[in-house]
């Protein structure tokens, strides 16, 4: 395995190599860097070029021009030395032009296409099992309704749908005709394509929903809680149950009582811990809540431990992954409770259209990841529901070959139950063309979301990347260039390795 992945990091070095050389040959060659200044009338014109000539090393020949610049961009690539990858056409070092932009692409590229390929990937499979039901149709009709939208309209449409009438309503919460329509066709399309059955079970399912949906949304609209929202006690408790069922489900059956109470034990300590702790989450730090968490999670391996006796894997796993939901749901609760103080700060505004967060805004911890989260949903769900089909698609099909197989039959001969035979006979080699796809997609999004970016005015990889371009800048393109070609060659090792992963036959071979 050693010497596998140690060939795979040496034949990434030489493409990355090869690559460099190609794009700074291309970009240094299409462009003139001087093309500003030949119609100036500036007194000073000659000096300003000078000084170009010499920043940009445009006296020396082009190879030389290269090994100037591969000697700065190594120093990126090995811890302790200097990054050094040049200075614009404005004379402002790249690197620090990179370092700006990097974290605000990250934030916004990271959240969608992780949601993009645990949802797509789920559902996918569902839909695989599932073949040629009413959710099977209702998946597929989405999914290509979704992949053939262009972005920018569908960016433009959340500004105004998602984010200024939203905004507006907020203002003044209300029950009309329309709302109550949207959501109750919405949800009686979702609940009966999910629940399945027959035409008449799906019609009474879809019924039901529609009515418990509008009357629960009433019944919030009349107590004031969009105004002032928040979970409680109550709702976390409840989801750290269901948490705690749902891993128990994952990692073996309910009829496991074992695993069951552990889980369900860890998500209690989960709660109990919380809210014994609600001084230290009033306005915690990073550390604080990594901390609290690890505390819950260390309960629930304990427990797994001392009580899972022969079921001890699948109790440890389910105890972390409750812990994990149980955290998740606290984190929640906090930040939808700080609503009402952030509402009031941005002036009754809280679903942002523009930029990454909000200026000169200063808040306690879970005003600021309120602000952080209002300023990405939008774009988030925008790039998620374009990625999204992508994934769906390539998980069913994959998913449909893999269950055709014939050693998949032979293990449902065999009397293994239907979740076995899916999750560690089918699901594993279905994985193997899906993480190909995985690691194109995070290596390309590093580059920067262009579109999404503009409409949304965040200023990130892609919005430096178009005004590099504009402008003929080589060595901003050359930096967004090295980020991006790093990002798809580590991408593609990384799946490289999950192949031999998934399949010992590859890294034998």
């Amino acid at each position: 395995m050693g010497s596998y992945i140690l060939r795979r990091i040496l034949a990434s070095l030489l493409i990355l190599l090869a690559a460099s050389f190609l794009m700074f040959a291309l970009v240094t060659l299409s462009g003139d860097p001087l093309a500003e200044f030949t119609g100036s009338n500036a007194p000073d014109k000659a000096r300003l070029i000078q000084e170009r000539i010499e920043t940009l090393n445009l006296d020396r020949p082009f190879l030389v021009q290269y090994f100037l610049w591969l000697g700065g961009a190594i120093g990126c690539l090995i811890p302790g030395m200097s990054c050094d990858l040049g200075v614009n056409l404005s004379n402002q070092p790249v690197t620090s032009l990179i370092v700006d932009a990097f974290p605000t692409t990250l934030q916004l590229v990271l959240a969608a296409t992780i949601l993009a390929i645990v949802l797509g990937i789920s559902i996918g499979i569902i839909s695989a099992i599932r073949q040629y039901t009413a959710f099977d149709y209702s998946i597929t009709f989405l999914a290509f309704l979704f992949y053939s939208l262009p972005i920018f309209w569908v960016a433009v449409l959340l500004k105004e749908f998602g984010a200024i009438r939203i905004n507006d309503w907020l203002a003044e919460p209300a029950v009309t005709l329309p709302t109550a329509i949207v959501i109750a066709g919405f949800s009686a399309l979702f609940f009966s394509a999910v629940v399945g059955g027959s035409r008449k079970q799906r019609l009474l399912v879809g019924l039901g929903a529609a009515v418990g949906a509008v009357l629960i949304f009433v019944g919030l609209v009349a107590s004031g809680w969009f105004s002032n929202p928040g979970m409680g006690p109550g709702v976390v408790t409840i989801g750290a149950a269901a948490a705690a069922v749902g891993a128990t489900l994952l990692f073996t059956n309910l009829e496991n009582r074992r695993v069951l109470f552990i889980a369900l034990g860890t998500a209690a300590a989960g709660v109990i811990t919380a809210y014994a702790a609600l001084p230290l989450l009033e306005d915690p730090s990073w550390l604080t809540l990594f901390g609290l968490g690890a505390l819950v999670t260390a309960i629930g391996v304990g427990l797994g431990w001392i009580f899972g006796d022969i079921d001890r894997p699948a109790a440890i796993r389910a105890a972390v992954l409750t812990s994990f939901g149980v955290g998740l749901l606290v984190f929640m609760d906090r930040t939808v409770s700080s609503f009402a103080a952030y509402s009031a700060e941005v002036n009754g505004r809280p679903v942002a259209t523009i930029g990454s967060k909000t200026p000169n805004f200063n808040g306690t911890f879970w005003e600021v990841t309120l602000d952080t989260a209002t300023h990405l949903v939008l774009p988030t769900l925008a790039i998620m529901l374009i990625s999204f089909a992508g994934y769906s698609r390539y998980s069913r099909a994959s998913m449909l070959e893999v269950l055709n197989a014939d050693y998949v039959r032979t293990a449902r001969a065999k009397g293994l139950t239907e979740r076995t035979v899916v999750l560690r006979h089918a699901f594993r080699n279905a994985m193997i063309p899906l993480a190909t796809l995985a690691a194109i997609d995070f290596g390309a999004v590093i580059s920067g979301a262009i579109i999404t970016e503009t409409v949304f005015g965040w200023k990130g990889m892609g919005v430096l990347f178009t005004s590099a371009v504009q402008r003929d800048d080589a060595y901003q393109i050359m930096g967004v260039f090295m980020v991006t070609a790093i990002a798809v060659l580590l991408f593609n090792l990384i799946a490289d390795i999950s192949y031999a992963i998934l399949d010992p036959r590859i890294r034998l071979s």
